[in-house]
């Protein structure tokens, strides 16, 4: 375990303490009480961070969060307002404190321990079934007669939560179509957060109700534009059964954002100021930005960005997430943020995949595996030679900007699926890696110049192997 139970239990009262008194003190009040609380929570959290970050990064966030005025305070505050004090506090309690305090900190411990990736974020399926076919989506192609069973997913949190991990992300097929064993997954592991990528659709009032009970749940809607766009794509009337869900868990207090595939044909729709508004009405808080992937039988390359488009992505992100101007809205782009996390998050060094059918995957987006949780425990599972290819690896390449070991560099996907013997586990059809590198090569190829223009420009004589911090790397 992460630390002294006993000390472990006192320090977690303490810090849902010092949460419950900030969610009471800030709502109905003012921004000036919100500031205070906030202080409070960094002054906390400064004594479990003192050996990752230096005295400094402190200081510059007390000073962030002392500005009432700001635009990420005053986002701060509408939540605080609007979203459900026990979904609120559950949320901060595990996913902070938890996850990103004392669990990461054990998780640091074990990556030394083992010589290995160690994940402080797991994303599982709980079934390969779904009450939608999503025209581009690999989960479709799998059909729908997998599932981890409860006993399953169970063993895994548990597992992982003794690794000291404690953020956990579903996705499928469609998660909800197992709402009741996750909601009793949820309430049996009080201590984790549990985060779906839904469509939406099987949203209801009871289900949003049961949420509120067990506080540590949240939700990425999938949602590729507006009625026309989205509903080509996922079918008939789903746009509006996804602005109902939206509706229902606004109206409840729920916490959610979105999970967007951007493509060549909609990258302009998803980040435009109309769409940023309408999602705010909604109750959104964040969107999750992901480019699109060829992979799986059927996959178009045409949906894929040219150089242009991607560019255009990097700068408009960052105005939405912006200290000033955008909107008040946190916005992520899982390809083009790689610089602020070092690279490649995949393979174990900050998260990993579990199919339905229980491989265990570097990545959402990239299957192949040489190892199963139904023939393994999680860490001989982390442990797997696949997962010891990415360690040796990352990053995959010194310019952030080019991140992925398949869609930017492919190449050294196949020389690592070859290296590690590991196999598809594309459960419709195996999916060689010379495959996939033929769809790759090309985007690379044209990517390539601009992302070391881009780099250079932003980055200027940055070496990533010597890094010591830059003004670069913080804006």
């Amino acid at each position: 375990m992460p630390m002294n139970k006993v000390v472990h239990a006192a320090e977690r009262a303490a810090f849902g303490a010092a949460v419950d008194a900030a969610i009471k003190t800030v709502r109905g009040n003012g921004t000036t009480q919100m500031a205070e609380s906030a202080i409070k929570l960094v002054n906390m959290a400064e004594p479990l961070l003192k050996n990752r970050y230096p005295a400094e990064v402190f200081d510059a966030v007390r000073g962030f969060v002392s500005d009432p005025d700001g635009k990420w305070m005053q986002f701060a505050y509408r939540a605080i307002n609007e979203l459900d004090p026990h979904v609120l506090k559950m949320n901060v309690l595990n996913l902070v404190y938890e996850g990103m305090l004392t669990g990461y900190n054990y998780v640091c411990e074990l990556r030394e321990k083992y010589d290995c990736n160690m994940p402080w974020i797991l994303l599982f399926d709980p079934t390969s079934a779904c009450n939608l076919h999503c025209a581009g989506c690999w989960a479709a192609e799998y059909g729908n007669k997998l599932n981890l069973s409860y006993e399953d997913m169970d063993r895994l949190v548990t597992e992982g939560e003794e690794l000291g991990i404690h953020w956990y992300m579903m996705t499928g097929g469609e998660p909800m179509c197992r709402k009741a064993d996750i909601l009793k997954l949820a309430a049996k592991h009080q201590s984790s957060v549990f985060h779906l990528f839904t469509n939406g659709t099987l949203i209801d009032d009871a289900f949003c109700q049961e949420v509120q009970k067990v506080g540590n749940m949240a939700f990425f809607i999938s949602v590729e534009g507006f009625e026309e766009t989205n509903d080509g794509r996922r079918g008939q009337g789903v746009y509006d059964k996804v602005m109902h869900a939206m509706d229902l868990m606004k109206k409840y207090g729920l916490l959610f954002g979105t999970s967007i595939c951007y493509t060549s044909a909609n990258y302009k729709t998803v980040t435009s100021d109309e769409f940023m508004d309408m999602l705010i009405g909604h109750g959104v808080r964040f969107n999750w930005y992901f480019h699109y992937m060829p992979i799986g039988d059927g996959a178009n390359v045409d949906l894929m960005l040219n150089p242009e488009q991607r560019e255009y992505m990097i700068h408009r992100v960052r105005e939405l997430r912006g200290l000033t101007g955008g909107k008040q809205i946190f916005c992520i782009d899982f390809q083009n943020d790689g610089e602020y996390i070092e690279g490649c998050i995949a393979g174990g060094r900050q998260y990993a995949h579990i199919n339905p059918n229980g491989d265990v995957e570097p990545c959402v987006f990239i299957h192949y595996s040489g190892a199963n949780i139904h023939e393994q425990s999680l860490l001989e599972c982390l442990q797997q030679p696949l997962f010891k290819e990415y360690h040796k690896g990352q990053p995959f390449n010194d310019n952030h900007l080019r991140p992925c070991p398949m869609l930017e560099n492919p190449e050294l996907l196949g020389e690592m699926v070859k290296r590690s013997g590991a196999h598809s586990t594309d459960l419709q059809k195996p999916e060689s890696t010379s495959d996939v590198f033929r769809r790759c090569r090309p985007y690379a190829d044209a990517w390539t110049p601009e992302a070391e223009r881009i780099w250079e420009e932003e980055h200027p004589g940055c070496q990533v192997s010597a890094c010591a911090g830059c003004a670069g790397c913080a804006k």
